[in-house]
């Protein structure tokens, strides 16, 4: 009887060493390992552009190897249902923004609260470096491939101008993540969605403004539904937009595919800031040329806008130790970051 047991036991193994072996080899030269890419940025949006650039470039370093399908504009996951779609097996690939899954990924949110100067290389540094140190659980169900920032958000208003903190208050404000607490701190009402819906959003009169970038006048639309821009990035929020892989599909790699995709990754946090920051010159000389107005903020106004935010740290700290979360570990790394990557990578001019 011990025999016949054993005998199972080792024809069971076998059996599992061989289902592993042949998944390996089921990716063969002959045949390309195909991969679904889903993104709610639009396809001809800068940013969308990035992430093509990221899925041939993975194709061009394998050989062909990998073959990536891309979905723009969110037609096969939307922006807040990407995570999540990654997870199930909707798509292989997913690239979104963290802070759309509202407390699902609270540490990441430290990537959101205000301080950062006016660049998106150092916000994707920082991001990504955060990740790397601290490998959250929130994030475990997936294989993260790269995580980057963008420039510091600030207010966009379809109708009104907002040159003081007075002007702002009662105006409802499209806000995601963190953001919701910033525009409440300032007084104004936040209001909860996508950036994909910004656009119908302020041409309906839903929103009265929206925390924005200068590449949404052109990329989003915005210029033809807003006229003013309050120019006020030191408060403004940041936020962390994933590439991430579905975890078994990771994990049925080869190991030398593995590694191409973890190189090309690691290069394009930098790229993907630079191109934000291409983006946003770009969204400004365009504002300029079609009459959207710029605000910037007395220095005296610009001290009461940074006061008014200053709590958000220690909340963010109380917040993650109410979780048993690191907080004050993290945000004492995230400044050191941000000292860092500032130095490395100078501000750009507003002009």
């Amino acid at each position: 009887m011990r025999k016949k047991a054993m005998l199972v036991f080792w024809i069971c193994m076998f059996g599992c060493i061989f289902l592993f072996a042949n998944s390996r080899m089921a990716y063969s030269k002959d045949k390309p390992i195909e991969l679904s890419y889903s993104s709610f940025w639009p396809v001809q949006f800068g940013m969308g552009k990035t992430a093509t650039a990221w899925a041939e470039e993975v194709e061009k370093r394998t050989n062909g190897r990998v073959k990536i399908t891309m979905y723009h504009g969110g037609i096969l996951t939307d922006a807040a249902n990407c995570y999540e779609g990654v997870v199930k097996g909707i798509s292989d690939i997913g690239h979104s923004v963290l802070a759309y899954s509202r407390g699902r990924f609270p540490l990441m949110e430290v990537i959101d609260l205000p301080g950062y100067s006016y660049d998106a290389v150092s916000p994707s540094r920082v991001a990504d470096d955060l990740y790397r140190k601290f490998s959250p659980k929130e994030l475990a169900d997936t294989h993260v491939l790269y995580i980057y920032g963008m420039l510091p958000a600030y207010i966009t208003t379809a109708k009104r101008p907002v040159k003081t903190l007075e002007d702002l208050k009662g105006l409802k404000i499209r806000s995601a993540g963190l953001a919701t607490k910033i525009t409440e701190a300032l007084g104004g009402t936040p209001v909860a969605m996508p950036k994909g819906d910004q656009y119908e959003a302020l041409r309906k009169g839903m929103v009265d403004g929206a925390w924005s970038a200068p590449s949404d006048l052109m990329g989003w639309k915005a210029a033809e539904v807003a006229k003013y821009s309050t120019v006020i990035y030191e408060v403004g929020f940041n936020t962390a937009f994933f590439v991430t892989m579905n975890l078994n599909k990771w994990n049925s790699l080869p190991p030398e595919i593995q590694k191409i995709f973890t190189e090309v990754s690691k290069e394009w946090v930098e790229y993907s800031g630079k191109a934000w920051n291409s983006l946003e010159i770009e969204g400004i000389q365009f504002g300029k040329k079609v009459g959207h107005t710029f605000i910037h903020l007395s220095p005296e106004e610009r001290t009461r806008w940074l006061k008014a935010v200053k709590h958000l740290e220690d909340d963010y700290v109380k917040a993650m130790e109410g979780k048993g979360l690191p907080g004050k570990e993290v945000l004492n790394y995230r400044e050191q970051l941000i000292e860092k990557y500032s130095k490395m990578y100078p501000a750009l001019k507003f002009e």
